[in-house]
């Protein structure tokens, strides 16, 4: 049956690393948001008791555009809030690991990109590809490509031409009031019935209504979320009074959103993205109420790196997805990316799902090291952090004894007397180091990794 889980896996989650890399894209992408030229991604490595290991990616921008989520704010949610939660605790199924969460509301990309990253471990441990674990009955899925707004219409017809060569069946193209009508007509003139549809990304309201219903007569496959963001309201009485089918993106959030956007006729297609609503158990959910009230799906793009891309491709296998959707090459994106192989798209415009365990293609070490930024692991012992400011570490086995030394000191330190003992009201060790001064804190924490490893293994402070 579609959907359903057909093998699960009791587990541990031994320990959580965060790793956060910065990837140039080979050309600018702009949207109604504005341009983004390179991109900073969390990747997620999760790890059991056994040894054995998942990757997720946080797929939210660099600032809170698209999402109220972005990488420093997801950065620090995950590292002390939700991945707390999840290190240390047994589960049955990867499917369980929403759950473990639950306490926390929102933060759906930070959530799915734990979620996912033990979809893929699990996967792994039972020998199964991903996509066929999570119950993927396609797989080889349709592949459509996204074009930003350009510089000019030619560039733009440009882009589009070279897109079609490459075998991609579906042209999106992105929309803003400077950037609609006259564009869209440009290229059905150019091009004629190609599938072709709008992304507003939120630009436009009902005042627009008149503009958005003269474009009626080019035939777009869909115009994708032209009002804001959280609504299903407007859109449906949008969607009552022009014939384009519009695709609901940004506000379905949950399988409760997309149940009560069906029931209002907010629109005809949703777009389907792991991030925004949590990851693959949620995504399972959604996909199912969308199959069984016959409304069309496909899955969204965020500009991920080669793991966010096959968490992409996996789920896209489901029945479901039965339109193409943003799941195209790497090339397109990335000089280089962070799998191998890289995703590849036919000249018929497919991606054949790997046969491999888990999500089928081998994490790039080598190239991660290259472009990462800064490094946190989480365990059910404490933090182990890598940057280049403080080198950190925190561990519950020697707290007693570095308690001992920042006292000693933090009473030649009247001034810092009241943040020293909010941090000690609150736990939080890191928060002492920063009470002292920097070279103090250097010392104390230089003789760090030697107190923890009589309590912990090496393999703890392995930084490859």
């Amino acid at each position: 049956m579609p959907g359903c889980i057909p093998y699960q896996v009791n587990m541990q989650i031994r320990s959580i690393e965060l790793i956060e890399i910065n990837l140039p894209l080979v050309q600018f992408f702009e949207t109604s948001f504005g341009r983004t030229y390179e991109r900073r991604i969390i990747l997620v490595r999760v790890e059991d008791t056994d040894g054995n290991e998942g990757w997720g990616e946080n797929t939210c921008g660099e600032v809170p555009g698209y999402s109220d989520e972005w990488t420093d704010s997801a950065w620090e949610t995950t590292e002390k809030i939700l991945a707390p939660m999840v290190v240390g605790k047994d589960v049955d199924s990867a499917a369980d690991v929403w759950g473990l969460m639950k306490r926390a509301r929102g933060h759906r990309m930070s959530k799915a990109s734990i979620e996912t990253a033990c979809w893929d471990l699990e996967a792994k441990k039972l020998r199964v590809p991903l996509w066929r674990h999570l119950g993927g009955v396609n797989q080889t899925i349709n592949c459509g490509v996204s074009i930003g707004i350009q510089d000019s219409v030619a560039q733009l017809l440009e882009k589009i031409r070279t897109e079609l060569d490459a075998g991609y069946q579906r042209i999106k193209i992105k929309i803003a009031p400077h950037w609609d009508y006259d564009v869209i007509k440009a290229v059905r003139e150019e091009f004629g019935d190609i599938l072709l549809m709008g992304d507003a990304n939120s630009a436009y309201t009902l005042d627009d209504i008149d503009m958005l219903r003269s474009l009626d007569e080019f035939g777009l496959m869909m115009l994708e979320q032209p009002l804001p963001y959280d609504d299903i309201i407007d859109h449906a009485k949008l969607q009552a009074q022009i014939k384009t089918p519009i695709c609901l993106d940004e506000p379905i959030k949950s399988p409760d959103d997309a149940r009560k956007a069906i029931e209002l006729g907010s629109g005809k297609i949703i777009n389907l993205k792991n991030g925004r609503v949590g990851g693959h158990a949620q995504s399972q959910q959604i996909e199912t109420i969308c199959r069984e009230a016959a409304i069309p799906m496909w899955c969204g793009g965020m500009l991920e790196s080669g793991i966010g891309r096959a968490h992409n491709i996996a789920i896209s296998t489901l029945a479901g997805y039965t339109m193409p959707g943003d799941v195209s090459a790497s090339k397109r994106y990335w000089h280089e990316d962070v799998i191998e192989p890289a995703v590849e798209v036919s000249l018929s415009g497919t991606i054949t799902a790997p046969d491999g365990p888990g999500i089928g293609f081998e994490v790039r070490r080598d190239r991660i090291k290259k472009v990462t930024v800064r490094t946190v692991q989480i365990t059910s012992n404490g933090v182990y952090r890598d940057d280049d400011d403080s080198r950190i570490v925190s561990y519950k086995h020697y707290v007693e004894d570095l308690l001992d030394q920042l006292i000693e000191t933090a009473v030649e330190n009247k001034h810092v007397k009241s943040e020293f003992e909010r941090g000690v009201l609150q736990g939080n060790y890191e928060l002492l180091l920063r009470a002292l001064n920097l070279t103090e804190a250097f010392s104390i924490a230089e003789q760090l990794p030697k107190k923890i490893s009589e309590f912990e293994p090496e393999s703890l402070f392995d930084k490859s």
